[in-house]
């Protein structure tokens, strides 16, 4: 195994706060190999006054570490998974996926304890349409209002008193020791997370196998098989930051239940649905759960939302 590994990480508080946990986990594995950060800056990074729907979803936020990595600039890059497209280039891969954080979205506000106790008209930030479209199904009352910004960025917006309440992963804010921040917490019942919110993967180049095996010691495999039940999920859809989907997988006396979810962007329509299969056929699950809300109305709303987008 080499020496010394270059991670390229994003330079935002919480990218560089994970890339430092792989890095610390690394050492602590192998003593003898030097572990450096080499920060990145994406097009997520740069376009900051515009919602992520309008300029491309997924993929903003890794492309250029990519390039830096097919350039042998970097070795490994360290990925929030919910961040990552399906679709990868030809010489990588996703080699590890790591032991994945609370998956839940965090309700955020200095002056009410829920969403319920939200009063009507109240506004609340969120950069999501998944969140979007949920919240407007659970309290069609309030103003829903974009919010982008790295996470001290979007709660310094909050503290500034420019919204009543704001929505953020809980795995985040966890990450940054800042979990006396949340409020409250939605379960997956009220708010269905992201494919793949919490968890943390680490993207390589293919040909690097003994890399690959090294880093081995950081993989989770109830992480890896939930998060490719929902990322089969994701592909079948062809989705990304631009549309209000969600899915979320958990282990279930040893088989795999996965829930999916395609909603439009105003909350009217909500469709859902939940599957179980063997651990074996995780990825079929993700993709047959897709089949069936498209088949459901599911292909009409999306039709509808990437129609809006153009």
């Amino acid at each position: 195994m080499q020496k010394h590994i270059r991670i390229g990480t994003r330079g935002s508080l919480l990218a560089v706060t994970q890339s430092t946990w792989i890095k610390g986990l690394l050492e602590e594995h192998y003593p003898d190999v030097t572990v450096e950060l080499v920060k990145i800056v994406t097009k997520g990074d740069k376009i900051l006054d515009v919602p992520l729907a309008k300029v491309g979803g997924k993929g903003l936020f890794v492309k250029e570490i990519e390039d830096a990595m097919i350039r042998e600039e970097v070795d490994i890059a360290v990925h929030s998974m919910k961040d990552v497209p399906t679709e990868l280039p030809d010489e990588l891969h996703l080699g590890i996926i790591t032991k994945r954080e609370d998956p839940r979205d965090a309700f955020v506000s200095s002056k009410y304890a829920s969403i319920a106790e939200l009063p009507k008209g109240a506004k609340v930030g969120t950069s999501s349409l998944r969140r979007k479209s949920q919240l407007a199904n659970l309290r069609s009352d309030l103003v829903i209002e974009d919010l982008r910004g790295n996470m001290d960025t979007r709660l310094r917006k909050l503290d500034e008193g420019q919204y009543d309440a704001i929505i953020l992963a809980t795995a985040g804010l966890n990450r940054l020791g800042m979990a006396d921040r949340i409020t409250s917490y939605f379960s997956p019942e009220e708010m269905l997370p992201a494919i793949a919110q919490g968890a943390v993967g680490i993207e390589l180049r293919k040909k690097d196998k003994d890399l690959l095996e090294a880093l081995r010691v950081l993989e989770d495999e109830e992480t890896t098989i939930t998060v490719r039940a929902e990322r089969a999920f994701l592909k079948r859809l062809e989705g990304g930051c631009q549309v209000p989907i969600g899915g979320f997988a958990k282990r279930v006396d040893g088989k795999v239940s996965f829930t999916g979810l395609i909603a439009s962007v105003d909350g009217n329509r909500i469709l859902k649905e939940t599957d179980i299969a063997d651990t074996a056929d995780a990825e079929k699950l993700g993709t047959e759960t897709a089949e069936k809300l498209l088949a459901a109305g599911g292909k009409e709303i999306l039709d509808e939302v990437y129609e809006a987008a153009q």
